[in-house]
C-alpha cells in the first residue's frame, strides 16, 4: 500500500517533474503570466494525463510494440480536442489566452513521457496515481511560478489588488519584466536550484572531473 501511494506523493516535491525532470518546461514559461492561466494550463494538463495514463494501462498487453507511440499519441490527442472543446465552449476568452498551448499538451512531454515510461508497463491503479501525482507536481510549479509572475507584475492575483500601487498612492511599482517569458525562466531555474540544494540526491553526477597530478602520472 505504502509503494503504491509513493506513485501519487513522490511527483510532488522528490520527483517533480518539473524540477527533477525538467519536463512540461515551455508550458511552464508560456503561460505563467497569471495565476488564471497557470491554474486553467494545470487542470487542463491533469485531466489529459490521468485518463490517457489509465486508458493505455488498460490496453497495454494489447499494443504492438511497433506502433505502441502511435497509438499512445492518438489517445492522448483524443482527450487534448475534447479539452480544447471544453474550454471553447465554456471558457472561450480563457481559451483564446492559451492560444495553442492546450493543443500543444499532445506533444508535452510530460504526458508522454509518463505514458511511455509508466502506463505502459505497470497496471490501472498504480498508472492513474503516477499520472494524478505528475499532474499535481505540475500543477504545483505552474502555480508558484503563475502567482509569483502575476503578483510581482501586476501587483495582484487573479485579477484582484493585492500590493498598493504607486499610482494609486501605495508602494509598488509592477515590475514589467515579471511578464515576459524570461521571468518565467529564472523563476524555475530558482526553483530548481532550491531543490537541488533542499534534497542533495538530486544532484546529477558531473560528467567529467579534473585529475591531480597523480592521476595524471598514472595516465
Amino acid at each position: 500500500m505504502k509503494a503504491t501511494l509513493d506513485h501519487l506523493i513522490a511527483p510532488l516535491v522528490r520527483g517533480n517533474p518539473v524540477t527533477l525532470h525538467i519536463l512540461g518546461i515551455c508550458s511552464a514559461l508560456a503561460v505563467t503570466t497569471s495565476l488564471s492561466t497557470a491554474l486553467t494550463m494545470s487542470a487542463a494538463l491533469t485531466f489529459v494525463l490521468i485518463p490517457s495514463s489509465v486508458a493505455i494501462s488498460a490496453i497495454r498487453h494489447h499494443i504492438p510494440t511497433s506502433i505502441r507511440l502511435i497509438v499512445q499519441i492518438t489517445i492522448i490527442a483524443s482527450f487534448v480536442i475534447v479539452m480544447d472543446m471544453f474550454l471553447k465552449a465554456f471558457a472561450f476568452e480563457m481559451s483564446k489566452t492559451l492560444s495553442v498551448f492546450v493543443g500543444l499538451i499532445v506533444t508535452n512531454c510530460l504526458v508522454l513521457g509518463r505514458a511511455e515510461a509508466f502506463a505502459r508497463h505497470q497496471p490501472v491503479w498504480p498508472s492513474f496515481l503516477d499520472a494524478l501525482g505528475n499532474g499535481l507536481g505540475y500543477s504545483l510549479v505552474l502555480v508558484i511560478v503563475g502567482t509569483i509572475r502575476e503578483l510581482l507584475g501586476t501587483g495582484g492575483l487573479l485579477g484582484m489588488p493585492v500590493l498598493p500601487l504607486v499610482e494609486n498612492g501605495g508602494w509598488f511599482q509592477p515590475l514589467s519584466l515579471m511578464q515576459l517569458a524570461p521571468s518565467a525562466f529564472f523563476i524555475v531555474g530558482f526553483l530548481v536550484w532550491v531543490m537541488r540544494i533542499w534534497r542533495t540526491d538530486q544532484i546529477e553526477a558531473p560528467e567529467f572531473r579534473i585529475l591531480n597530478k597523480d592521476e595524471v602520472g598514472r595516465q
